[in-house]
């Protein structure tokens, strides 16, 4: 009886061994692929025109924070709820074009002229990126609904060697219904390993509602087949 016991706890502790090996402990090393795109009027999660790719990304920093609020009674704590602040998005980018920023900040133009001024109303927009392993797997980060707010103009005199100005750019977001999910969300991410893009290509149905940009759908009498790249 006591040599079964002993058989089972070691099975128990092969198995608990092998549960651990199947979990991903790789750090994230990179940031790439950033994607926007402008929601409609309603804020609904439709979008309007195409995804728009910015390239040469730096950082992304998605703060989301929350605070413990206690309550009291008896001179001890009686219960403990949880403050969800609000959700802000800083991205620094090789550079910005102006095409990306008179779109993300709706700004006016005239005659090939961009400005900023007080009636500037930049339009809702949805965001994915991802954040990529030395492994060539890749986490993709899903922003459903929010607004990004004109950058500071930097500028700096040239010194004896080149120095690159980055261009930096951030937003405050926000929930909105996300198909499947039974409460609305600010902020939907998904993994996937080197190779495999099953859930890059969900998480752009459920954040732009379009396929990713390099996935081409073929549909004939009788079948649907879909690749992605």
């Amino acid at each position: 009886m006591r040599r079964k016991i002993m058989k089972q706890g070691n099975l128990l502790k092969l198995d608990l061994q092998h549960f651990a090996e199947e979990k991903n402990y790789r750090a994230s090393t990179g940031v790439d692929q950033l994607y926007y795109a402008v929601l409609d009027e309603s804020g609904a999660g439709i979008i309007t025109g195409d995804v728009d790719l910015v390239d040469f990304v730096q950082t992304i920093t998605v703060e989301m924070p929350q605070e413990a609020v206690r309550a009291y009674g008896s001179d001890k704590t009686a219960e403990i709820a949880v403050a969800n602040g609000n959700v802000s998005v800083s991205g620094a980018f090789h550079k910005l074009p102006v095409e990306v920023r008179q779109t993300l900040l709706g700004l006016e133009t005239v005659d090939g002229l961009s400005s900023y001024g007080a009636g500037d109303n930049p339009p809702y927009v949805a965001c994915v990126f991802a954040k990529t392993h030395e492994d060539g797997s890749k986490e993709w980060v899903g922003l459903t609904k929010g607004l990004f707010m004109r950058p500071n103009i930097n500028a700096q005199t040239k010194n004896e060697s080149v120095q690159f100005s980055p261009d930096e750019i951030s937003g405050q977001f926000m929930e909105r219904p996300v198909d499947g999910f039974e409460k609305e969300k600010t902020v939907v991410f998904g993994y996937d390993e080197s190779g495999e893009s099953a859930n890059r290509d969900k998480l752009f149905q459920k954040i732009f509602g379009v396929a990713y940009p390099n996935t081409t759908t073929t549909t004939s009498s009788t079948t649907t087949t879909t690749t992605s790249a």
